[in-house]
């Protein structure tokens, strides 16, 4: 890892910060979260946090909002000669924060940085990876297998699939959404356009707003079934 410009995906946020702090040579490095990881990230690891060098934001709500992303804003326009690293913690970001943030990535004040770290890749809009470069670190972890052949998408795989995951809570929804998109790409099987990718994005808005997350999955299968190459 490097202090440049670029989103960072993986499952570690906690520990790929801490690390990232490590990188520090100069730089201020200014640290923007939520409540909820903000949370996680002091337990147990208090005197880990005590640098003076490093400034960290918790925000008031437990999902990184548009409030958080105007605080990014403000700290990016402050005039410095000092190089400033601002990175951004989320389990995932919404469409309207990443919207909010894209003209001070097009555009970035002297001497700022900007990394995104966060667990899902699909959900980072086509906009910012078309300006920031993409990392997904690398971890040990269980393969889990999805269940459902992407393949050979049908109607009735699409039911079978909806039918057993009916209960499946919002947080473990996305999680089986980000392996949904993984293996629709690496089928080559489908007709995945700018449009059809924001799909995906747009099934974490949606399970955040409390949409069913059965409804939302069926939603996304008949969707990407439509844009099945024939």
């Amino acid at each position: 890892m490097t202090l440049t410009s670029q989103v960072l995906i993986t499952s570690q946020l906690e520990n790929t910060l801490l690390e990232l702090e490590t990188l520090r040579k100069d730089e201020q490095i200014i640290e923007i979260y939520s409540k909820s990881f903000a949370t996680k990230l002091m337990q147990g690891k208090e005197e880990e946090l005590s640098n003076p060098k490093v400034h960290r934001i918790a925000g008031e709500k437990q999902s990184f909002t548009l409030a958080d992303a105007k605080v990014v804003i403000s700290k990016a326009y402050l005039a410095s000669e000092e190089k400033m690293v601002i990175i951004l913690v989320a389990d995932h970001f919404s469409t309207y924060v990443q919207n909010s943030l894209l003209k001070v990535i097009e555009e970035p004040p002297k001497n700022k940085i900007f990394i995104f770290l966060t667990e899902s890749k699909s959900a980072i809009l086509p906009t910012i990876k078309s300006r920031l470069p993409i990392s997904i670190l690398s971890e040990v972890k269980e393969e889990k297998e999805l269940g459902l052949d992407m393949k050979y998408l049908s109607l009735e795989s699409v039911y079978e699939f909806t039918q057993i995951h009916e209960r499946t809570d919002a947080k473990a929804m996305k999680l089986l959404i980000e392996e949904i998109s993984k293996e629709a790409i690496r089928s080559e099987g489908y007709d995945l356009d700018e449009k059809t990718l924001s799909l995906f994005s747009n099934t974490f808005i949606a399970l955040d707003v409390g949409s069913p997350p059965s409804f939302v999955l069926n939603t996304l299968l008949l969707k990407l079934l439509a844009r099945k190459k024939r």
